[in-house]
């Protein structure tokens, strides 16, 4: 087994070893992963903190020792809170790093980090404060920046730099944490799942204050919920139908 880390400040993760693959996800500079497999000029890594596999560039990942791999994955991660900043290197290069970025991992990457970061379990208060930050990014599927995520990878990375673990996509998300039976048993932080016409799960959104949720459609936007789903406050339609409501922390 082989292990790697991104060095650059986001890598595509793609469904097939292919430049014009889908992209299924993304990987933040600082994150450590498994290569499980190696051709020529792609290898499909499966990334430490959520286990999503994916195939990226050769070019574009470091290799690192085993050693180095448990290391990194042992240590508490400390994440970056603004949404752009940057690492220096010992040539005085400048690399922009995003929103959610592993800064704990610079040290290593011989880079230098010297801005705002945090680690380990916040107070649910700030997962609204990170939410927001997204506010107006666009969707892009298998994002997972302030310049483009969709709409697992938003609630995703809200938790993630807020020290809790979820899953990379909406279907797996909605099997963590405590199902409530009525949406006035929610508290704003918690997740609300809504599926499609043949009940399979493909959205997911924060519960925020009021009976408001805030979810990436179209963009990272701020709509109303209720017993039926979302409803789009623009199209004065229902976007989305709620299947369930969770309580991850």
């Amino acid at each position: 087994m082989d292990y790697g880390i991104c060095p650059l400040s986001v890598v595509a993760l793609r469904e097939k070893p292919d430049e014009i693959a889908t992209m299924v996800s993304q990987m933040l500079y600082g994150e450590a992963f498994k290569i499980i497999e190696t051709r020529k000029h792609w290898s499909k890594v499966r990334l430490a903190h959520d286990k999503f596999e994916g195939w990226s560039q050769n070019l574009q990942i470091q290799q690192i020792s085993e050693e180095d791999y448990q290391n990194l994955t042992q240590e508490e991660s400390h994440r970056s809170l603004d949404l752009i900043s940057h690492v220096e290197s010992a040539k005085g290069i400048i690399k922009p790093i995003l929103l959610g970025t592993v800064t704990s991992s610079s040290s290593f990457l011989k880079d230098v980090f010297e801005e705002a970061s945090c680690h380990g379990a916040q107070k649910r208060e700030s997962l609204l404060d990170t939410a927001l930050l997204y506010l107006k990014t666009p969707y892009l599927n298998g994002g997972r920046t302030p310049f483009g995520i969709d709409a697992s990878g938003f609630t995703q990375m809200v938790y993630l730099i807020n020290g809790y673990y979820l899953a990379r996509e909406a279907e797996q998300q909605s099997k963590q944490g405590q199902a409530l039976s009525f949406i006035e048993e929610s508290e704003p932080g918690d997740l609300a799942f809504f599926d499609d016409s043949e009940g399979v799960i493909d959205h997911v959104g924060i519960i925020l204050q009021d009976n408001h949720v805030i979810h990436c459609h179209g963009e990272v936007r701020i709509d109303r919920i209720d017993h039926t789903g979302i409803f789009n406050r623009d199209t004065r339609r229902y976007s989305h139908q709620l299947r369930v409501i969770k309580k991850v922390i």
